[in-house]
């Protein structure tokens, strides 16, 4: 839609260029679940996960 005002796009431009910032930021700084620490629970040579 080129007839629409410059100033129109370059307001939607910056509002994508904020939505694109906050949303990266929000990714990296905010972690959805702990990391779980394996080192405690290792399985012995003969532990089935699963069996038939």
């Amino acid at each position: 839609m080129p007839q629409m005002a410059p100033l129109y796009w370059l307001v939607l431009f910056f509002f994508f260029l904020f939505s694109l910032l906050l949303f990266s930021t929000m990714n990296y700084f905010i972690k959805p679940f702990e990391k779980k620490d394996h080192s405690m629970k290792k399985p012995t040579l003969n532990f089935k996960i699963w069996t038939l």
